[in-house]
């Protein structure tokens, strides 16, 4: 029997998009090598990707103990429990350094390993997705890409570069709080707006209005040393043209958090993948966010054509 693993989301590498899968219970508990149950199933174009969701709760994600600017250890949740608090059991969130990350520029607090992590440069970007939905954001220096690409802003800037992840913080809120912008985007949001995108320039437009008017707040003198403003564009996988170039994409018809699917992946883009159905013609924008939690089982399993393709016959 196929193995039942956890999923914990999809990632980028520079071979490319990745659904991150964790074998459920090959290891035990108090093993040293935590690390070894993971699996990365590549979505490259083709890739078929077929599953059941073998149980209706989300599951723990574990924790991160956080030791340096780019080293960290995943450790799997011990008790393997339901999901109380996000992708977390009560125990893995009350364990995970990055749980300090959000307050330490108000609070101080972290463990020595998360400060040595903050202590890097971090810059502050403006980030607009498809619909012209636009949020403020930060990322370390080391995932100064890496985050935009995971996240799947469409159009971006850098609008600031601070010496240390605490200052990018509070320019973080002091924006939100001046400029009104939001820090988070909901992935259905994002993969809802591939459906219907607006046109590059009107995307352009929108970026260029919310960053000049960061820009214009940063650089009036906040009273805060410790950073530069920055005027810096975010280059995207050159494959994401090909996906908002599509026309006529439909929402995948089916929640992916329960049942069996099987699709064929096109293109992903951040955490959204368009994907085909055996029998249909349209292609389909499928928030692949959702099984962020879940636990899958790999088989030979498709996805019904959906009425939506049917009534075009």
């Amino acid at each position: 029997m196929e193995p039942t693993y956890l999923c914990s989301g999809v990632t980028w590498h520079d071979a490319g998009p990745a659904l991150s899968l964790h074998e459920v219970q090959a290891l035990p508990a108090d093993s040293v090598d935590h690390d070894g149950t993971r699996r990365e199933l590549l979505l490259t174009p083709d890739t078929r990707l077929a599953f059941e969701v073998t149980a209706e709760e989300k599951y723990c994600l574990g924790f991160h103990r956080v030791h340096g600017r780019d080293d960290r250890t995943w450790m799997p949740c011990a008790e393997q429990a339901p999901a109380e608090r996000g992708s977390q059991c009560g125990r893995c969130f009350a364990q995970d350094d990055l749980r300090f990350m959000h307050d330490i520029h108000r609070s101080g607090i972290a463990p020595a390993g998360l400060k040595r992590y903050l202590d890097q440069p971090h810059w502050l970007y403006v980030a607009t997705f498809a619909d012209g939905s636009t949020k403020v954001g930060t990322a370390s220096d080391l995932r100064k890409r890496a985050r935009l690409v995971e996240q799947g802003a469409v159009v971006a800037q850098y609008v600031a570069y601070a010496r240390d992840g605490r200052i990018v913080r509070i320019l973080e809120d002091e924006v939100t709080r001046t400029v009104g912008l939001q820090q988070a985007v909901r992935s259905a949001t994002k993969a809802a707006a591939l459906c219907a995108p607006l046109p590059p320039v009107e995307l352009e437009h929108v970026n260029d209005g919310f960053a000049l008017a960061v820009r214009g707040l940063l650089g009036g003198g906040m009273g805060i040393e410790g950073f530069e403003v920055v005027h810096e564009e975010f280059e995207p996988p050159s494959s994401w043209a090909r996906v908002l170039g599509y026309r006529g994409l439909q929402p995948y018809p089916e929640p992916l958090g329960r049942g069996r699917h099987g699709v064929t992946v096109r293109e992903v883009l951040g955490p959204s993948a368009l994907v085909s159905i055996d029998g249909a013609d349209l292609v389909f924008v499928a928030d692949l966010s959702q099984l962020k939690g879940r636990r899958l089982r790999r088989g030979d399993f498709s996805t019904a054509v959906p009425a939506v393709q049917e009534a075009l016959f």
